[in-house]
Parts: C-alpha cells; sequence; structure tokens
C-alpha cells in the first residue's frame, strides 16, 4: 500500500500524461493481439508488426501508434490499401480508458497498487473481447478463461475480495446466460457469451454481476432498435452481444454500487 497523492503532486499532469502514452502503446499491441489471434498466428513470435493486408513487415515510422495512422492517411505505404480506422480508434480509446482509471484512483489514499493493474488488464481483456466480437462475431474461451483465472487471483489473494461472492457472482453470470443457451439450443445467446458471464461474476462479485446484465441488455435494446428504426438491420441480424457485456462490465466495475443504490432509494 502507498499514498498516491504525494506522487502525484510532484508529477502534477505528467503522470495523466504517461498514462495516456502507455495506453496508446497497449492499444496497439491489443490490436496485433486481435488480428493475430483471428489469423492463428502466434501472438509472441519474432516477426515485427505487419500490415494486415500485404504482410509486409512495418518500419517503427509506420508503427507508431495513432500518429503513424494519421501520417499515412489511413493507407499501407507498400500496398497503398485502406488500413480500418477502427486501429487508431482502438488504441485512443484505449488510452482515454486508462487515464480515466488513473484519475479515478490516483487522488485515493491507502490504494493498493494492484487495484490499478488489475484494472488495467481488465481493461485490456474487456478491449480484446470486444473487438473481437464487434469485427468476427467470436468471443474465443482462451481469452475469457486467461481473464477469469487472473481476476480470481488477484481480487482474492492481493485484494481481498470475499471468495463466497465472487462464487456467487460466477454462478449467476454462467448460469444466467447458460439457461438460455441451453433452452435456445444456441439460437438466443452464444458459448462465448456464457463463458463470459463466468468471467463477469469472478470480477464483479454477485451484486455488480446483476447490474452489468441489466445493464448490457438495456444498451443492446437501445442499439437494435436503432438500427431498425434505421434500417441497417433485421430481425434476423446476429447482434454481438458481448460488445455490450464488456461495455457494462466497466460500468458496473465502477459505478455498481452507486447505480444499487440509487435504485434501492427510488423504492423507499
Amino acid at each position: 500500500m502507498f499514498e498516491l497523492s504525494a506522487y502525484t503532486n510532484y508529477l502534477g499532469n505528467a503522470a495523466y500524461f504517461l498514462v495516456f502514452f502507455f495506453g496508446l502503446i497497449l492499444g496497439s499491441f491489443l490490436n496485433s493481439i486481435v488480428w493475430r489471434l483471428w489469423d492463428n498466428i502466434a501472438l509472441f513470435s519474432r516477426s515485427r508488426s505487419m500490415c494486415v493486408n500485404c504482410r509486409q513487415k512495418l518500419s517503427w515510422k509506420e508503427n507508431i501508434p495513432l500518429l503513424s495512422w494519421l501520417v499515412l492517411k489511413g493507407r499501407c505505404a507498400h500496398c497503398n490499401k485502406d488500413i480500418s480506422a477502427y486501429y487508431p480508434l482502438v488504441e485512443l480509446g484505449v488510452a482515454i480508458f486508462l487515464t480515466l482509471v488513473a484519475y479515478h484512483y490516483f487522488p485515493i489514499s491507502n490504494f493498493s497498487e494492484w487495484n490499478l493493474l488489475r484494472d488495467f488488464v481488465f481493461i485490456s481483456f474487456l478491449v480484446i473481447i470486444f473487438v473481437q466480437d464487434l469485427r468476427y462475431q467470436v468471443i474465443l474461451s482462451n481469452v475469457v478463461w486467461i481473464g477469469a483465472i487472473f481476476g480470481l487471483v488477484v481480487n482474492i489473494s492481493f485484494l481481498h475480495y470475499d471468495f463466497n461472492s465472487l462464487a456467487l457472482g460466477a454462478l449467476i453470470g454462467g448460469g444466467f446466460f447458460g439457461a438460455q443457451y441451453l433452452l435456445s439450443n444456441g439460437r438466443w445467446i452464444g458459448g462465448g457469451d456464457v463463458r463470459m458471464g463466468v468471467m463477469m461474476g469472478v470480477w464483479l462479485g454477485w451484486q455488480n454481476i446483476i447490474v452489468a446484465i441489466f445493464l448490457a441488455y438495456i444498451v443492446g435494446a437501445i442499439f437494435a432498435i436503432f438500427l431498425l428504426l434505421t434500417k441497417k438491420a433485421d430481425r434476423k441480424t446476429a447482434i454481438p452481444f458481448g460488445t455490450f457485456l464488456a461495455f457494462s462490465t466497466v460500468i458496473a466495475m465502477y459505478w455498481g454500487q452507486s447505480l444499487i443504490h440509487w435504485y434501492l432509494g427510488l423504492l423507499r
């Protein structure tokens, strides 16, 4: 445990700049993981980053997060094909998220560095799941189980969370989606969502997993209605529900208890 107030007073805004810069680098790395997992390329091979179209190795100047895409105007310098805007958006999004997390924690005294490390890793897993499901409509089981194991170990061993709450959360998350999967023979929801429900449970505990599930369905319903009204989808269009689960997990991590207290206040 350490006092972060003196640290932030000394570094000032430089601390947030460093976190933001680290987030850009991490976002670039997560982009690489998503693509390599989808194309079945070894994650930790010695090969440098490459163009997703022509597979040409990228120089260091072509591999600077966010800046390279802007300088190259969204095109590969070798094959001149478009580079999807989702790459710089992911890099920027991760940088912003990590900066907000740091801002959330830095003013707090009696703060454990494990909170910050855990949340940075959690966000990394959620970004991978969000992008994979959005782009490829898949949630890879190895990503989810590694995330679940990491979260359980850190929450229990270092942050001393209540094991019963996490176990019940996993049962609620996995059981809720598992029941839908079994009742519909996989038509309503995919196996990846069931596994993700378990991961969310061991991350959030039983109270916040309920908040996360509730929010995911609300946001998903709003998104689906928007697509139907704009005629960008029909009733048979598959909705990447993992993206909404990832989003709602972040909300529940930081504001789950506040939302519970607000809701209970309405019932009084």
